[in-house]
């Protein structure tokens, strides 16, 4: 991979990552027309994800922080809520700690609820999301797909739930969402915003929730990849190479973060609903043509 190659890699991943129109799909058309391989696989498409990790760790720090301090409490309270079982079966009359007191721990909840079906999903199809990856008409079809969610999107009406007010169902339904935009060409920032919406969240958190639950995923996606790291041969040129492309990512993703949030507000989703399904159509047609 060259440096150009890398670069313009970073800036289609920053830019489609929170943008509603598929890093993965644009990464994967990008990949097929130019002929491009990376010896690595998907490892350097798991990089990339690093960067924009980066972006949303830096716009929505304090609620990170603030996430993680009450993880910690939860696993301290579930331990201290396992001695007082303990204590009961003796006969001793203990109180149990509230786990969710607070709307945090109801959001840390929420994620860890919308965590395990996309996990299911994402390992379950990950042959298959590979496969898919190299075949130009899969991507084409699933950016159509893209445009009618973003399009139902900008129809939908305007919610209030915040995460006091949202139900495990409603953050089980999102999970399973962002599982099935694993696949190349569909949106993740797309469909986990629409169906947050559709659930009822206030579109300012309903865009919070989306990035901030990218976290987990992409860890998740960086385990399953970096277990074949030891087989892989990266020179210290191509890694300088991948971490540059990496950066990149970084800071596009954090400028289209912010244009986010003015997007989903102003329900501007139809702009890329149309520019995805003119992608889409035009790989739909060249893989017809190719045939």
């Amino acid at each position: 991979m060259s440096l150009l190659q890398s670069i313009l890699m970073g800036l289609i991943q920053g830019l489609t990552e929170f943008l509603p129109v598929s890093s993965s799909g644009h990464l994967a058309l990008f990949k097929i027309l130019f002929h491009m391989e990376t010896d690595t696989g998907l490892l350097f498409d798991v990089l990339l994800h690093v960067g924009t990790l980066a972006a949303v760790c830096l716009i929505y720090y304090r609620d990170i922080i603030r996430l993680i301090k009450e993880t910690v409490c939860i696993i301290i309270d579930c331990l201290y809520n396992l001695r007082v079982f303990v204590r009961r079966l003796r006969h001793q009359e203990v109180r149990y700690r509230h786990i969710v007191r607070n709307s945090y721990r109801k959001f840390v909840l929420m994620v860890i609820v919308s965590t395990i079906p996309t996990g299911i999903i994402g390992y379950v199809a990950a042959d298959f999301v590979e496969m898919a990856s190299e075949i130009l008409l899969i991507p084409g079809i699933c950016l159509v797909v893209t445009a009618v969610i973003l399009l139902v999107s900008d129809f939908l009406p305007d919610g209030q739930k915040r995460p006091r007010d949202a139900s495990w169902t409603n953050a089980f339904v999102i999970g399973i969402c962002q599982g099935i935009a694993t696949f190349p060409g569909i949106s993740r920032s797309g469909t986990t915003i629409t169906a947050c919406v559709a659930c009822g969240f206030e579109r300012k958190f309903a865009v919070k929730y989306s990035f901030i639950l990218s976290i987990p995923a992409i860890l998740g996606a960086m385990v399953l990849e970096l277990r074949d790291v030891g087989s892989m041969s990266v020179t210290a040129s191509q890694a300088g190479i991948y971490v540059i492309g990496m950066l990149v990512a970084a800071v596009v993703g954090y400028i289209c973060i912010k244009t986010m949030l003015v997007i989903v507000r102003n329900k501007k989703f139809k702009f890329f609903a149309i520019y995805c399904l003119a992608v889409g159509v035009l790989s739909i047609g060249g893989y017809l043509y190719l045939v």
